[in-house]
């Protein structure tokens, strides 16, 4: 069920009730223009990837700053975006299940869709669901590039695969998905550079394989805010998936560029503001931000510029924080901003986000996408 929104445009910061989903705008402005000048000289259009965000307002400010469009995880995702008038999405990942299918056809008629196979079983169940509703549906190939995931093999398997989308009077080949998801974290660059060269090379491969049987490869597309700076320098990648660009998090906030450095691409731009609900003394100070407000998977949240306290547990309803000293203790009632080590599924813990301004509320923006699992 929706909750009310925790703010109203005009409030103070700390006026917001907690926990609640906060944006800096202008950090999050920043990194949606920096992305747009890092990738223009690059002939790269940027695809973002909406399971970040979930937002149709969000996807409409990438557009318009030249995104070429969004891509999702998850059929209900692309409704959601679709029927917030975005028109070009891609779900990079296969969907199985007739219903499943049946609604990506359905969404054809209103919006350009398309969907990722690594299989021959895919392809014919994309297939019938695209003749049943009488529309016909761009098939992107997934290709393995190291991720151990989802993805067929690179070279003669995937150009065979092609060969079977584009004979069909209901598909159209649309290209390849090749995204590397764990090289987004490898902490050194040239970690990060070593597991893309092998991506570029498979997919390079794969490609030239494909225009000698013939085929064009329309779209060659992966990368994200880790790597995407890699692949789009590649000459062989021409659409970029990132996501957690627009609001970072502290596990990207890891990753270190030539001088063993924190990159410094993007801005820290979401929250989740809490509130300190409980002093008991013994350097402990106790939040209202516990598992259910913030994701703890890819490590705990940072507080944000109070260098004195850490976050060290979390349990459903509590956050507990441990102070360095007496005079670094935070207050009862006061309002601490917390950097989530995971941003994607930290938004999908809320309705709304809050976008903040110089100390004051702007804007109230809904998870529309929140929960879409299926």
């Amino acid at each position: 069920m929706l909750q009310p929104p925790p703010a109203q445009p005009g409030m103070r910061e700390d006026e917001v009730d907690t926990p609640a989903l906060l944006i800096d705008l202008d950090a999050f402005e920043y990194n949606l223009d920096r992305m747009a000048a890092v990738l223009a000289p690059t002939g790269a259009k940027l695809r973002a990837h909406a399971k970040t965000h979930k937002s149709p307002v969000i996807a409409k400010m990438q557009i318009a700053r030249g995104a070429v469009g969004q891509c999702v995880q998850k059929v209900g995702e692309a409704e959601v975006l679709a029927w917030g008038g975005i028109q070009n999405i891609l779900i990079s990942n296969e969907v199985v299940g007739s219903s499943k299918l049946r609604r990506l056809a359905a969404l054809a008629r209103i919006a350009d869709v398309a969907v990722c196979a690594d299989s021959l079983a895919h392809v014919e169940a994309i297939e019938a669901a695209a003749a049943d509703a009488g529309v016909r549906l761009p098939v992107l190939v997934e290709i393995d590039v190291g991720a151990g995931r989802c993805g067929i093999a690179a070279g003669p398997e995937a150009v065979a695969l092609a060969q079977r989308i584009a004979g069909s009077k209901h598909l159209r080949f649309g290209g390849i998905q090749a995204y590397h998801g764990p090289a987004q974290h490898m902490r050194t660059v040239e970690e990060r550079r070593s597991l893309i060269a092998g991506a570029v090379d498979a997919s390079r491969r794969t490609v030239e394989q494909l225009r000698q049987q013939g085929l064009d490869c329309p779209i060659v597309g992966g990368g994200g805010t880790g790597t995407f700076a890699i692949e789009a320098a590649s000459g062989v990648y021409n659409e970029i998936q990132g996501g957690s660009y627009v609001f970072m998090d502290a596990d990207y906030g890891r990753n270190k560029d030539e001088n063993g450095a924190p990159v410094s691409t993007f801005r820290n731009a979401l929250f989740v503001l809490s509130t300190v609900m409980s002093v008991p003394g013994g350097g402990v100070a106790m939040i209202d931000c516990g598992h259910k407000g913030v994701a703890v998977d890819s490590g705990m949240p940072h507080v944000w510029k109070r260098p004195g306290i850490r976050y060290t547990g979390a349990s459903d309803e509590h956050g507990k924080l441990e102070v360095a000293s007496e005079s670094e203790s935070p207050k009862l009632g006061e309002k601490l901003r917390l950097v989530p080590g995971h941003c994607d599924p930290t938004v999908d813990r809320h309705d709304w986000y809050v976008g903040v301004r110089g100390g004051r509320v702007e804007c109230l923006w809904p998870v529309a996408a929140r929960g879409a699992m299926q």
